[in-house]
């Protein structure tokens, strides 16, 4: 397993990280256990969760992952074995601090809270899970508009983020702070006033990234090599519409699809897409979701690609994806297909 930079820092992170937002729902704390052990054995050693998780998002059920990875933390005494990330929740949850914007009192209430949960005394990485100015994330690309934005708000509340953060790194509550689902200015403006005010910088960024989701690879690859903000992509499957089970109309019982309506990443537009990279796998022989992960971990950008599953033979498969190299051929049709369906979400 490739060890890549988080960032600037000195923390080595394994290529492929472990995705947690299904234990809770659709698995169970024993299965996450054991997805945890079969994951570390096979060489991964980050993890990523958040307070908001499991997805999708319930009252009853949120925080249940990070319990789930302290109650095994606590049974292993493995701790250390792992770089742990995790998040804070955005505005929009009334059953969250009743739904408000990331503040620092807010920023130390759900860090404590996480603590807690995942039964340890640290976080490696500290992400805000998504900007309170709004994202073009979560399908909103279509009607994502910045031009209601407070220019005068916005930057004070990114200030009084950093400081808290600062804080918390000072008191060895958290080693790194990254962001997720933000954007090239957002991430440009928090490196500007971490510079500025001698607060901690931004080490990573997760967005989504797919065959079938592939904003980053513009302004922010370009910032991501210039500022040296790796990218964890999430959702590196969308949302396992990739593996191609949902083609013609099928949605097997229990998927992603079947359960999380808002996590859903297939329809009449990106069909299409799906069968013509499902049937290039095919024509080569290759596992359609392990082509899908591998084209991921052919950018330069790319710190880690965040996979989930739900059983530990597809955890398996998803993670020997870090051992296939896609030939120049399949590269390049990818490409072609790319230029026919370049935004089907």
């Amino acid at each position: 397993m490739i060890l890549n930079n988080l960032g600037r820092t000195d923390l080595m992170v394994s290529e492929i990280c472990l995705g947690t937002m299904t234990w809770g729902e659709q698995n169970s704390e024993k299965e996450a256990h054991q997805q945890i052990e079969l994951a570390q054995e096979m060489g991964i050693n980050f993890m990523d969760t958040a307070e908001l998780y499991a997805v999708p998002p319930k009252q009853e059920t949120q925080g249940l992952t990070e319990k789930y990875i302290g109650s095994w933390f606590k049974k292993s005494n493995k701790r250390d074995k792992w770089i742990l990330a995790t998040k804070i929740t955005g505005v929009g949850f009334k059953y969250i601090r009743n739904g408000e914007i990331i503040t620092p009192n807010g920023i130390r209430e759900a860090l404590e809270g996480s603590l807690k949960r995942l039964q340890t005394d640290y976080i490696d990485l500290y992400q805000l899970h998504w900007p309170n100015r709004g994202s073009f994330h979560f399908q909103n690309a279509w009607g994502f508009d910045p031009s209601n934005q407070d220019k005068k708000t916005v930057p004070e509340q990114m200030i009084g983020i950093l400081e808290t953060l600062n804080e918390l790194v000072k008191e060895g509550k958290i080693r790194h702070i990254g962001v997720s689902n933000e954007s090239s200015w957002g991430i440009s403006k928090y490196l500007e006033l971490a510079k500025e005010h001698n607060l901690p910088r931004m080490v990573s960024v997760q967005n989504e990234y797919s065959l079938l989701q592939r904003q980053f690879d513009l302004d922010l690859a370009e910032l991501s090599h210039h500022e040296d903000v790796g990218l964890l992509a999430w959702s590196p499957l969308a949302a396992g519409a990739l593996s191609g089970k949902y083609l013609d109309g099928n949605c097997p019982k229990g998927s992603r699809g079947d359960i999380s309506k808002d996590m859903w990443r297939h329809n009449d537009y990106s069909e299409p897409a799906i069968r013509a990279y499902y049937n290039l796998a095919n024509d080569h022989g290759l596992d359609p979701c392990q082509m899908a992960i591998a084209y991921c971990l052919t950018k330069p950008f790319m710190t880690s690609v965040i996979i989930g599953a739900t059983s530990l033979p597809q955890l398996k498969n998803n993670i020997e994806a870090s051992e296939l190299e896609l030939s120049e051929e399949v590269l390049a049709s990818i490409e072609t297909i790319f230029r026919h369906f370049a935004r089907p979400i």
